[in-house]
């Protein structure tokens, strides 16, 4: 029996809520984090609950309670800010072709719930590809964008009545999560490059107190990772190139039989 559209579309709307169901678990600690210490750095509740609803960006938002905690100017949030979400930009080039024919409504909706976790459940290549895969999409980002504020909003009311929440380690989340977003991807030599190479940078800067130690790994592990894909490409282009020159080889004639 054919499912009819209406059906259809719930199935994928399922799938979609399902789907991220996980990773909507897994930054409740980082939710909570971003809460309660949005509080204990003296912003009022409705602030602390304005910065996910509106920001919408985990790493951000705990960078920018910081710097503004501590009396930091407007051009210096808003620069380390800029600076920690560039990682988007890269989203958005990834997408482009995808999302550049959708209507105007789906491209706003699809570029504000594009987090790290909707990126990665993106990959393949039929996404945002017709009305279920958009359906599917925008349920899936919309339920991690729900969920993020419900966390924050528990942090708020933690951090409220709750001793520093700052101090338990709660932003092992944020590791733990990024993780379990790149190790699946790892499907080829490039990507395993990039990802080594991050990892190991992130770890090299930060002991050296880089400012900028984040970008600067992300930086050079994609072109690590590039330099290995292009690597891979000659070298396949040249066993191709032997391998033609081997059948254009002339055979032995065959003598015709008298």
């Amino acid at each position: 029996m054919a499912l009819t559209k209406k059906k259809a579309r719930w199935l994928m709307a399922r799938k979609g809520f399902l789907d991220m169901l996980p990773l909507n678990l897994a930054v409740l600690p980082w939710g909570i984090l971003c809460g309660s210490l949005a509080v204990q750095r003296d912003f009022t509740a409705l602030e602390a609950i304005l910065m996910p609803l509106i920001v919408f960006a985990g790493s951000a938002q705990l960078v920018a309670i910081e710097l503004i905690a501590n009396n930091a100017s407007l051009a210096t949030i808003l620069f380390t800010t800029f600076i920690i979400s560039s990682r988007h930009f890269l989203y958005g080039l990834a997408l482009r072709d995808k999302l550049k024919v959708l209507p105007t409504k789906w491209r706003y909706s699809l570029g504000f719930l594009l987090t790290d976790e909707l990126f990665a459940l993106s990959s393949h290549h039929k996404s945002f590809v017709g009305q279920l895969r958009l359906v599917y999409a925008v349920v899936a980002g919309g339920s991690f964008y729900v969920f993020w504020l419900v966390w924050n909003v528990a942090g708020v009311i933690a951090g409220s009545y709750l001793p520093d929440l700052t101090h338990l380690g709660l932003d092992f989340a944020i590791a733990v999560t990024f993780i379990a977003l790149v190790i699946p991807t790892i499907i080829n030599l490039p990507i395993l490059v990039t990802v080594l190479v991050a990892a190991l940078l992130s770890v090299v800067f930060k002991l050296m107190q880089f400012e900028l130690d984040l970008v600067a790994a992300a930086l050079i592990a994609m072109y690590s990772g590039y330099l290995t894909d292009r690597f891979l490409h000659k070298k396949n282009d040249a066993n191709n190139d032997v391998n033609n020159a081997d059948n254009h080889k002339i055979s032995p004639s065959v003598k015709d039989s008298t």
